[in-house]
């Protein structure tokens, strides 16, 4: 299907109206940023208020407390010191830090956890459409049949290299384009209509044929989109950056495309994670600098193309790493893990608490999740592609909260930034205990999940999950005599407020 010769455009087409493309600019757009391998969260968003047990855990990999970044408003949480780039987008409220996002019985396989972060599954069950493929299928019922047309005369989604991964699939066909260069990509052959036999070979050859066709159009878009920004921001010298870049050009061009993903390795950091001499330069920081650096890039240039309202970023990796660093100066597959939200339409702040960290962490302790993943989606696809609270069961197939992460305002939804009021409280006494401990928890009403995670960040036993019509106290008696003896965590959950609170079995 790729040949060296490119498309002469020798008339008018609808499709490639420079005026439509003009117009196109009032369509939201979300940018995934994938981090593959794994990135240690530990390291990447320090938890100062517990500096003592973190260092304790890490000695020959942890940040110097007086090297790490301060987040403006928040002396409790800091930021690695190579992302100085991204602790000024912090400062301007363009940044969320999410703490400890994961999920129930996490898997620490890159493919699997790859797998499940893309289609946004349980641990146990097995989708073969992505989290944004589905969304895209619900916009678009039909796909890709008579698409492209005059109202979607656009890719639906572009991913940044070669490959199209399962976040974009959807139920029939992957919902997204895969492009590594506007120009290369231009340089397709045409389609064609002729005859085919009625066989099932012949049926396979007409499929082959309209994806041509509709990809040959699709093209024509994305570069004369490409082509129309001439002027951009400098941006680092890497692969990162250089996919950031294509992807402003796009959305600036005009494309109504929704979902751009883009792709950086490198974080499966098992060794020589740091520098023996100083902890703060390394392979890690290095990695660190690329994402700070090219996020603040990407969106110093948005700015100047004046398409800032209309862009939010995520970053997400497979999964964190290991509380307690290994005597190869790396960290291992662990659960939880912070991720970043950016854009000027993003709440700016921290969201959720630092880890509560053992005193004495072993090589199996992990970060139990506070935040599911899904939230977040659920969270992106209501609050800023404006998706009707009815339907989200329709793209995430479970019930799932939002939390204000996003200016929903245009969405028509107003909620407080209150992710973080201490109207919601969870203690047990004895602590720690033997046999058994009592719980108690206070609820807001609505729907409230109480959970039991060991030490891996797994969830081992649902205490509670109810939905309250009141507010109030709560208790449960969590009896242990068949636990065996080291740390866990409560997770309480009301409604869109998450709490973890280690307790210790003696």
């Amino acid at each position: 299907m790729i040949s060296g010769n490119p498309i002469h455009i020798l008339q008018d087409h609808p499709l490639l109206d420079a005026s439509l493309l003009a117009t196109a600019d009032n369509d939201r757009v979300l940018v995934i940023i994938q981090l593959s391998g794994g990135n240690d969260g530990l390291n990447t968003v320090i938890p100062i208020g517990e500096y003592s047990k973190y260092y304790n855990a890490r000695t020959n990999i942890a940040i110097p407390e007086n090297k790490v970044l301060k987040l403006m408003g928040n002396d409790a949480t800091g930021l690695h010191p190579a992302m100085n780039s991204l602790q000024g987008l912090f400062a301007e409220g363009k940044l969320n830090v999410v703490q400890a996002v994961g999920y129930p019985q996490p898997s620490f396989s890159h493919f699997r956890a790859t797998d499940i972060w893309m289609s946004g599954s349980d641990s146990d069950q097995y989708l073969n459409t992505g989290w944004a493929g589905r969304y895209l299928n619900y916009d678009n019922p039909g796909y890709p049949d008579n698409y492209p047309n005059s109202n979607k005369p656009d890719p639906l989604a572009i991913q940044i290299g070669s490959l199209s991964t399962l976040t974009c699939q959807g139920p029939a066909v992957n919902m997204a384009l895969s492009i590594s260069d506007p120009s290369s990509f231009y340089n397709l052959i045409d389609g064609t209509d002729a005859t085919v036999p009625n066989t099932n070979a012949g049926y396979e050859l007409s499929f082959l044929r309209r994806i041509a066709k509709q990809t040959n159009q699709y093209a024509a878009r994305i570069k004369l989109a490409s082509d129309s920004v001439t002027q951009q921001t400098t941006y680092p010298n890497n692969s990162l950056a250089t996919q950031l870049k294509i992807v402003a050009r796009l959305i600036k061009g005009g494309l109504q495309t929704k979902v751009y993903m883009v792709n950086y390795g490198g974080f499966d950091t098992h060794s020589g994670q740091t520098t023996a001499t100083d902890t703060t330069i390394g392979t890690h920081a290095n990695l660190l600098k690329t994402v700070s650096d090219s996020i603040t890039a990407f969106q110093t240039d948005i700015s100047g193309l004046e398409i800032e309202d209309r862009v939010i970023g995520m970053t997400y990796s497979e999964f964190g790493r290991r509380i307690k660093s290994n005597a190869s100066g790396g960290t291992d597959h662990g659960a939880a893990a912070p991720l970043f939200l950016f854009g000027k339409n993003v709440r700016g702040g921290v969201f959720g608490n630092n880890p509560d960290l053992p005193i004495a962490a072993t090589v199996n302790d992990n970060i139990p999740y506070q935040h599911d993943f899904r939230t977040i989606y659920n969270t992106i696809l209501q609050n800023w592609f404006c998706v009707k609270s009815t339907d989200q069961l329709e793209i995430m197939l479970k019930e799932y909260p939002t939390i204000p992460l996003i200016n929903a305002s245009v969405c028509g939804i107003h909620n407080d930034n209150s992710i973080f009021a201490k109207d919601a409280l969870i203690y047990n006494y004895p602590n720690p205990f033997s046999s058994q401990t009592k719980v108690e928890f206070k609820t807001n009403g609505g729907h409230t999940l109480l959970q039991l995670l060991d030490g891996s960040g797994t969830v081992i036993r649902v205490l509670v999950e109810a939905t309250y019509s009141f507010a109030g106290m709560n208790s449960y008696n969590l009896y242990g005599t068949n636990l065996p003896t080291g740390v866990y965590y409560l997770r309480l959950q009301n409604v869109d407020k998450m709490y973890v609170k280690a307790i210790v079995k003696m």
